[in-house]
Order: C-alpha cells, then sequence, then structure tokens
C-alpha cells in the first residue's frame, strides 16, 4: 500500500517557507488542521536559564514567554522563511509554573491551583532572516473548581504521562476540562497557539491567501 502524499494547500503562496521551531504536538496539530504546509525544526534554546534570567531581571511572565518564543524562532535559521516560535507561561497569585516533571508533582500543581485563577500567558512570533516581523500575546484567565482529592488522584490516573505534556497539567480536549469551573479566553491560545491572530499575520505577509 502506498503512502499518502498530501497536495499542497491552494490557499498558501507556495513561494512562501513556513517553518515551526517547536517540537509541541498541540501546536503542529493546529497547523495542520487548518491546512497549512509547513516543516517542523527545532533549534536548541535552553528555556531554563531564559527563565531564570526573566525572574532575576523582574520579568512579567508574559515578557518572558514572549522573550522564550522569540529565542525558539531565532534559533532555526533559512534564508526567507518565515519561522513561528511560540511558548507558554502559566501564573497563579504572583507564582510561575512550569511543566510538571512527575505525577506526584502534577498532582501539587494541581492542587495549587485548585479553586484559583490562573493566567496562561501564550506567546507567538514570525520571524525571517534573523529579524522578528511580527508577534503577539494572549492571556486567558481560567478557574480551576474545588475538585477532591479523590477526584484529582482519579484524573491523574486516567492522563497518566499525557498531564506531563502542558505547562497546566491539563488539556482541555481531554478529561482536564473537568477541573474547570470557568474558562475566559481562546481555545487554541489555551492550547498554546494563538491561531486566529497568527492565520491574519500570516495574511497580512503574504503566505497564506486573503
Amino acid at each position: 500500500m502506498q503512502d499518502l502524499v498530501l497536495m499542497p494547500t491552494p490557499l498558501q503562496n507556495r513561494d512562501s517557507k513556513l517553518l515551526l521551531a517547536s517540537g509541541s504536538f498541540s501546536r503542529r496539530k493546529m497547523l495542520e488542521d487548518v491546512g497549512l504546509d509547513f516543516e517542523v525544526r527545532v533549534g536548541g534554546v535552553n528555556e531554563d536559564i531564559l527563565k531564570a534570567a526573566g525572574k532575576r531581571e523582574g520579568w512579567k511572565p508574559e515578557a518572558v514567554a514572549l522573550g522564550l518564543a522569540e529565542a525558539k524562532a531565532l534559533s532555526v535559521q533559512q534564508a526567507d522563511a518565515f519561522v513561528i516560535g511560540a511558548d507558554q507561561m502559566l501564573s497563579c497569585n504572583s507564582v510561575w509554573y512550569d511543566k510538571p516533571k512527575d505525577l506526584a508533582q502534577a498532582r501539587e500543581q494541581l492542587l495549587a491551583l485548585r479553586g484559583n485563577t490562573h493566567i496562561l500567558h501564550t506567546a507567538v512570533v514570525l520571524c525571517r532572516n534573523g529579524q522578528v516581523v511580527w508577534q503577539h500575546v494572549d492571556q486567558p484567565r481560567l478557574t480551576m473548581r474545588l475538585f477532591s482529592e479523590a477526584f484529582l488522584d482519579a484524573y491523574l490516573q486516567t492522563e497518566g504521562p499525557a498531564c506531563l505534556t502542558s505547562v497546566g497539567a491539563y488539556r482541555l480536549e481531554g478529561p482536564g476540562l473537568q477541573l474547570f469551573a470557568h474558562i475566559e479566553g481562546d481555545s487554541f491560545s489555551i492550547q498554546g497557539l494563538p491561531l486566529l491572530p497568527l492565520l491574519e499575520a500570516l495574511r497580512e505577509m503574504k503566505v497564506i491567501f486573503y
């Protein structure tokens, strides 16, 4: 049986090369689902160093997210290509949270977020020839309900390692939605990419057509 060959979408300008500087499955799938043709190129960026520098210098979490997105995009170089870089920070009551390293840390983090409203600072940039040509930050607000510890244990057992792939230890497209009482903001941004503003920017730059 022959492999399926995807034909180039007529929505996209074939003269403009598009790269995604992220290994995120969620971001890749969002771009694929809207019909974009792109390559994934992941550069070497030490996120821990950049986050530590941001805290030390008193940056706001949205500025750190934007700096990380920019660093990722600039770490990938190809002449005239448009490079998408994206990153996300989570803050709650002035505390920053990263992706949990294991299920025990995920449990501790979710207990800290329980009953509180947190912000997902979601940044995306476009770079070309070593220069930032566009940037955007979205900041959805999400309020977790006062779930029981029994529910939390069942949730972690159900999700398993999948909850370690996101900064909030949840996936709204999965059982993680049951953790919440209220959500304000764009679902694409919550998943890690402000998709509608990005598409508009790509239209402005004639990477995709109006």
